[in-house]
């Protein structure tokens, strides 16, 4: 063992560090192991008395890939007709009629959505140009552009739209803090995204959609939106009158044959009753309640807010309102009712945009003197020079913080704000603090999109996945211990041990490097067994041939270690390239099998040439033990 105190140390050190690693992954196994085991009351009120300290453990263990502990796979498209009609310059009734038929084609079809909307222009009108929706000087898309050229503008700008919105879900994605997640572009139109030990799917779809439109709003008049509500109130209610009346004179009418014109009417207006009225009170009385004070118009509980908007956009409730005013609803609930239902403020904004979120510059969570979290932004020189004059300009009076159509909050200006700082308030959470500016620092999606699937890997799955995967090791493990014993006997062992030894330095460089255990890592593993006993194998048939020529068994082992050196090394080296390769240019499960695998080269390595050579040492030298070699 003389000249072996360094290479045990380094061995001992190697073991020790992989076991400190892997320590949290065990604790982790063993608590959740408990949980699995406790009733229902018993373990909420385990986690909530441990909630911290399962969270730290969960962080510190070994990730596991979505296909081994589930999570969330999303597939979103980009809306390219949305892209097409932001970047028109002109819109009329026939550049809406001809891109809602190219949006219908591209949905049966499948195919691009421009060369659809192209396609469907020419078909209604040979001679028309698309130019003269379309006006580009950067791009070089003038009056006089042909149908051709603006088509290839529009697919270059489609193809930018979709990098764009790839670049910026996996900022989104990375600031969320979601480990190896895998996003790539499908098609013309589509992202996959898969989203490993996702617990939260509703905040991650929020986060994955948001547009990021972040604008700044003058508020209605108070008197201008009381007016407005009062009136409407009174619309409905004579609505309710002329259909009670009307039921009423036809009443008795009910006797009258089918097919008589009263019987015809009566039929008629119970129809409209129902259809618009649902019921014999004021309709919008029954699903809001009136506000009438400073710019809030209404009270809506969550689950009456699309018929709240349904019943406001009536053409003769739409007159009532200010011009230039809609109704949006505030972000923030203002209370529940007794069945626990969250209430909302519809409010009264002005549609004109003052500010946009272009002018922001950075982002960031803090509290206020209540310790409630919010988010301060700041502005670049011009924003910091138009929200000066825009809150100088309002003093006493309501702005509207607007993200992606909703109202986040509505401050009143006490006075001009210069330095170009202003703050979300009013925010639930820190989460959706951290959320806003997520979204906002990741910037704006170039175009909307749509969730078109959704799948969730349940943990049940994953755990058949990992049975499956532990069960693989195992068997390719005991194969190739087996064959090890029965070909090379005593030396077989050896091998077997460098081998354990090599598994958990395998999952203890994962976990140092905080990689993530997928399906296709395991087959990573499983392949590493193999490979492992390569190296013995060249060095135990070098000593083999050392021995046949009469040498010591002491010298065979230091001359077959030597010579089967450079060819142990030059193989692993090269295989070590390919998985850097692999890991470089692959995505998802190629890069999971790509850690897998250069994990298991350097630690394979290590234990054939540093292990295997202690034990042999202590064998043949320490102990004088005569090892078979086969």
């Amino acid at each position: 063992m003389q000249g072996n105190g360094f290479k045990i140390g380094l061995v001992v050190f190697f073991f020790a560090l992989s076991a400190w690693y892997l320590y949290p992954s065990a604790r982790n196994y063993f608590i959740q192991q408990r949980i699995d085991g406790m009733e229902q009351q018993e373990r909420e009120e385990y986690e909530r008395e441990n909630l911290q300290r399962i969270r730290n453990v969960k962080e510190d263990a070994l990730k596991l890939g979505l296909d081994l502990q589930g999570g969330m796979h999303v597939t979103m498209e980009v809306r390219t007709d949305a892209l097409i009609r932001e970047l028109a310059t002109d819109v009329d009734q026939t550049f809406e009629e001809v891109l809602a038929a190219a949006r219908a084609t591209a949905d049966e079809t499948g195919n691009s959505i421009i060369d659809a909307f192209a396609m469907e222009f020419e078909r209604r009108d040979p001679n028309a140009r698309l130019s003269r929706y379309f006006r580009d000087s950067d791009a070089g898309i003038t009056r006089r552009s042909t149908n051709g050229d603006v088509s290839q503008y529009l697919l270059g700008q489609a193809d930018n739209a979709i990098d764009r919105a790839i670049s910026i879900i996996r900022d989104r994605v990375d600031r969320y803090g979601v480990t190896e997640p895998s996003i790539q572009k499908q098609g013309t139109r589509r992202v996959v995204v898969e989203l490993p030990g996702i617990d939260d799917p509703e905040r991650v779809r929020n986060l994955l959609k948001g547009t990021a439109r972040l604008e700044f709003h003058l508020m209605a008049e108070p008197e201008e939106l009381a007016r407005a509500l009062q009136q409407t109130i009174a619309w409905y209610d004579t609505q309710v009158d002329t259909a009670d009346a009307a039921m009423a004179e036809t009443a008795d009418t009910t006797a009258a044959p089918a097919d008589t014109p009263a019987a015809a009417d009566t039929s008629a207006v119970a129809d409209l009753f129902e259809e618009v009225l649902d019921q014999p009170t004021n309709p919008l009385l029954a699903v809001m309640q009136p506000a009438g004070q400073g710019v809030e118009f209404g009270l809506v509980s969550e689950q009456d807010t699309a018929r709240v908007r349904e019943l406001l956009s009536a053409p003769a409730v739409q007159d009532f309102l200010p011009v230039g005013v809609d109704l949006l609803y505030d972000a923030n609930p203002a209370g529940a009712t007794e069945e626990g239902l969250e209430m909302y403020y519809l409010l009264g904004v002005r549609d004109q945009v003052e500010l946009s979120g272009e002018v922001i510059t950075s982002a960031r969570v803090d509290f206020d003197e209540l310790n409630l979290p919010e988010v301060t932004m700041v502005m670049n020189s011009e924003g910091s020079r138009t929200w000066a004059r825009l809150t100088g300009a309002n003093v006493n009076k309501n702005i509207a913080i607007v993200l992606d159509g909703v109202v986040y909050s509505y401050p009143t200006v006490i006075n001009r704000i210069v330095g170009g700082r202003s703050s979300i308030t009013g925010l639930g959470s820190r989460d959706e603090a951290q959320d806003i500016v997520t979204v906002l620092m990741s910037g704006a999606l170039p175009a909307p999109v749509d969730i078109v699937e959704e799948r969730t890997v349940g943990p049940s799955l994953g755990q058949a996945s990992i049975r499956a995967g532990f069960i693989s090791v195992m068997v390719g493990l005991g194969l190739v211990a087996l064959f090890m014993i029965f070909y090379y006997r005593t030396a077989g062992l050896v091998a077997d041990l460098a081998l354990l030894f090599n598994i958990i330095f395998i999952f203890g460089i994962l976990a140092a490097f905080q990689a993530t255990l997928t399906l296709p890592g395991i087959a990573g593993i499983v392949l590493t067994i193999g490979m492992a006993v390569d190296a013995n194998v060249l060095i135990f048939e070098r000593i083999r041939e050392e021995r046949g020529t009469g040498k010591t068994l002491k010298a065979a082992i230091d001359a077959g270690y030597s010579k089967a050196f450079s060819a142990i090394f030059d193989a692993n080296v090269t295989t070590f390239f390919v998985g850097a390769i692999l890991y470089s240019f692959g995505v998802g499960p190629i890069q999971g099998f790509a850690v897998t695998l250069m994990a298991g080269i350097l630690s394979s390595l290590f234990t054939a040439i540093i292990v295997s050579r202690i034990v042999f040492d202590y064998m043949v030298v320490k102990r004088r033990m005569n090892v078979s070699y086969g």
